[in-house]
Order: structure tokens, then sequence, then C-alpha cells
């Protein structure tokens, strides 16, 4: 009983993640949440950091602790709706719904609870009892579940990610938490994000806290996937020291393969700065849909996978 209660403390963090509105574009949110819960819990921490912010890094925030050598990205963007005129709706990075879901945001008459409709064509309206003001964005209606062996909600790409690194925040002697925006819509901030650690610390290697999909060769509950590959193809011989550092520590891991599919490691790879880079993380059912849905396990085995490498790198 003792183990329950404190697995729901602790996933009460993810909880409280997951309900924050903020699509790409509107991360704030996100990073005021951030900067309430790092003052409040940094005193728990065995380092304390520095917190880095202002106007030229927009919405972005850094955390730096000790003498960094390796940076975690974790970007704080979700996907969802535009409200374009009438009652269209126009997708903010690429979200997968059925009709009738449940959306929700705020416009200045008030909160908005609204149903997703397509039209023939496959064109998003929202169907409401009134107009809601153009630019309005909408995400979806938070549903947090778990059970003994599953976390199910929407979007726990990538507020997961941010739960991740807030976990390895509490060991991290020395290291970087870069937390990103707009990653879901296009990317745009890693650029002088990386730019900025690789002058300020010569920091060029880079963890990418995010979500990959459970598919036909990646399985719930058999690890942290560290991902050889997806659209972009990160230095092999930088994959290979993680991956030794999970087998020395008897980490349970799933090497991935993917050919689509990208993350802040794409822009890392595109940038004009040598950064070495490797997605790890918690496969997920249902990406960017209402369930999208993690094992437990395989939550647990990214935080120790991370701690070590954050160590070890």
């Amino acid at each position: 009983m003792k183990k329950n209660k404190k697995q729901k403390g602790e996933f009460q963090l993810l909880k409280e993640l997951c309900e924050i509105h903020a699509p790409s574009g509107q991360e704030l949110p996100v990073k005021d949440f951030l900067l309430r819960y790092i003052k409040k819990e940094k005193k728990h921490w065995i380092s304390q950091p520095e917190i880095i912010e202002g106007k030229e890094f927009q919405d972005c925030l850094i955390l730096k602790f000790g003498k960094p050598r390796t940076a975690i990205f974790a970007h704080m963007d979700t996907v969802g709706f535009s409200v374009r005129y009438f009652n269209q709706l126009l997708s903010i990075g690429s979200p997968d719904a059925e009709a009738g879901t449940k959306l929700v945001g705020h416009d200045q008459f008030g909160p908005i609870e609204c149903e997703l409709e397509y039209d023939k064509q496959d064109h998003a309206f929202y169907k409401f009892g009134r107009s809601i003001e153009r630019g309005t964005t909408l995400t979806y209606k938070i549903d947090f579940r778990e059970t003994k062996e599953f976390i199910q909600t929407p979007y726990l790409d990538n507020r997961l990610g941010i739960f991740n690194a807030l976990k390895v925040a509490e060991t991290l002697k020395d290291g970087l938490i870069v937390f990103s925006c707009w990653e879901e819509h296009g990317g745009g901030s890693v650029g002088y994000l990386a730019k900025y650690i690789y002058k300020k610390w010569n920091v060029h290697q880079a963890l990418i806290s995010d979500i990959t999909w459970v598919s036909d060769g990646v399985e719930h509950g058999k690890g942290v996937a560290i991902s050889l590959r997806d659209r972009n193809i990160p230095r092999r011989s930088f994959v290979d020291r993680i991956i030794a550092i999970a087998q020395k520590n008897k980490i349970a891991h799933q090497l991935e393969v993917e050919g689509s599919g990208s993350s802040d490691g794409g822009e890392l790879q595109r940038g004009a700065l040598p950064f070495d880079w490797c997605f790890v993380g918690a496969p997920e059912h249902g990406a960017h849909t209402p369930r999208e849905k993690v094992h437990k396990n395989d939550i647990e085995t990214m935080v120790a996978l991370y701690e070590k490498a954050m160590k070890e790198l």
C-alpha cells in the first residue's frame, strides 16, 4: 500500500504537467509552472542549479548544474488546434483525433469545452454554443488515468519528457537541462539554445528527452527506447556509448530504428554546430491522440538511464 501511495504522489507531478494548456507558440504557462516548481523543490536536490532565462531565450528555460558536459533537451509544447474563421480549425503540429473529441481552451468570453468535427474533405471544425474568438488555441481535454502498469492521458508527449528531466534534476551534479519551444510545429528554438550552450560551456552532446512510438519492434514494458535513427541519423559512435551505459548498468532498453518522425535532435543535426545527440525515450501507444499510453516500467528505465548517462557521458 505504501508503494502505491508513493507512485500516485510521484505521478501527480506528471498529471499537473499534462493539464497545462500550452500548444506550440504558447509555451509560457509551462515555463511559469517550471519556475514555480523548481524554486519550491530545488532545496531537496543534490545540486542547486543556475536558472537561465530572459528575452534572448523567449519562452525557453535552461538549468545549469555544476560543470556541464551534456545537455538534456525537453520540449514544452503540445499539438492542438487554432481557431480560424467561423468554426474552422487549423492543426498545430499533427494532432490525431476522431470526431467527437473534447477540446478545451479559453478566450475573452470565458472557458471553452467543445467538440471536434470533420467534413467530407476531413477539414476540422468545432461544435460549440457560440463563436470562439479567432486565434484561440484548443487542446485535448485531459483524462488522466493510472493503473498498476500504465499511465494514459493526452500529452504524455512531451510532458513525460519534462517529468523525466525534473526527476533527473533531483540527483544531477553536472549537466544542463534545456526546455525548448515549438518542437511539434517545426521547431525554431533549438538553434539559438544550442549556440548559447556551445559557446558558454563548450557543451556539444545532448540527450533528447521525448516520447517515441510503440511499433512492431518496440513494445510496452520492455524498457526505454534508444533510437538509432528516425528521419534523422545521429552519429553512431555517440549512440553506442549510450547503449554501452545501459548494458553496463543493466537497464532494460530497446533499440529503435524508424524512417520517419523527428525531434529536437533533428534541429541539432541540421544546425551549424558539431553536436552529438541521441533520442532516448519511453515508447507510447496512440501518439498525438487523446489516449497516449505509456508503461510505468518504461518511465522508470528512462529516468534510470538518463541518471547514469548524465554521470558517465
